[in-house]
C-alpha cells in the first residue's frame, strides 16, 4: 500500500518543482555544453525521447539526452546496446548528465525527483499483481534501487528496493537519497550492469513473492 503522508500528499511534489527549478538554473551551462557537443560528436538528434509508464501506468515522453546511435541490423532492428553507445555516451552515462532534461519531466508533472525509475513500456505486461505497485507513485530521476546498486543488482532487488520505498515515503528519506546520489554520480558507481552496456533487459520471471510486502 502507498503510504499516505502530510510529506506525499502536500509537500512531496512542491519540493520537486522548487529543486527541479533551482537545478535546471545551476546546471544551465552543463545543458548547453552538453547539447553543443553531442552536435558536435554525434549530430542531431540532441534529445532522446521514448514512452515510458509513470503514474497509474499512463504513458509519458521521457526526455533524455542521446548517448547511443540508432545502427540497425540488415533486418531493420536496433543493434544490442554496446554496440550503439559510443564513447562519448560512455562518458554521458558514466557522469548521469543525460539524465539532466528528466528535470523538465519533473516540472510537467510527469516524474518526481525521487521514485521508482520509469522503465521500458513494454514491461507493463510482464509485472505481475505486486510489481505493478510501483506506478502508485511518481517515476523518479532517482530512487532507493539507484543508490543500492543501480544497474548491478538483480531485478527482483530492484522491485523489492521499489516496494520498500513506496511503502516508507517521507521527508527525510527523499532526501538522503538526494544526498547519497550525488555522491554515487561524484564515484560514477552502478552505471553498467554485469553483462550488459546498461541494463539486462526484463523476463518478467520474478515471482509473486518478489514484492509481496507492496
Amino acid at each position: 500500500m502507498v503510504r499516505k503522508n502530510l510529506y506525499s500528499k502536500h509537500i512531496k511534489r512542491p519540493m520537486d518543482v522548487i529543486i527541479a527549478l533551482i537545478a535546471i538554473l545551476l546546471l544551465s551551462p552543463a545543458f548547453i555544453a552538453t547539447a553543443v557537443l553531442i552536435l558536435i560528436k554525434m549530430g542531431p538528434p540532441i534529445l532522446f525521447r521514448q514512452r515510458r509508464p509513470g503514474l497509474n501506468g499512463d504513458l509519458f515522453t521521457l526526455y533524455k539526452f542521446r548517448t547511443m546511435t540508432n545502427q540497425r541490423n540488415q533486418k531493420g532492428q536496433l543493434l544490442p546496446d554496446k554496440n550503439r553507445l559510443l564513447p562519448f555516451g560512455s562518458v554521458l552515462r558514466a557522469k548521469s548528465l543525460d539524465e539532466l532534461p528528466e528535470l523538465f519531466n519533473v516540472l510537467k508533472g510527469d516524474m518526481s525527483i525521487v521514485g521508482p525509475r520509469p522503465l521500458l513500456a513494454k514491461y507493463l505486461p510482464l509485472y505481475n499483481d505486486q510489481q505493478k505497485y510501483r506506478h502508485k507513485v511518481r517515476p523518479g530521476i532517482t530512487g532507493l534501487a539507484q543508490v543500492n546498486g543501480r544497474n548491478t543488482i538483480s531485478w527482483e532487488d530492484k522491485f523489492k528496493l521499489d516496494c520498500e520505498y513506496i511503502r516508507n515515503i517521507s521527508f527525510i528519506g527523499d532526501i538522503k537519497i538526494i544526498i547519497v546520489t550525488l555522491f554515487k554520480v561524484l564515484k560514477q558507481e552502478g552505471i553498467h550492469s554485469h553483462n550488459s552496456a546498461t541494463m539486462e533487459e526484463f523476463k518478467g520471471n520474478a515471482s509473486e513473492e518478489t514484492t509481496k510486502n507492496c
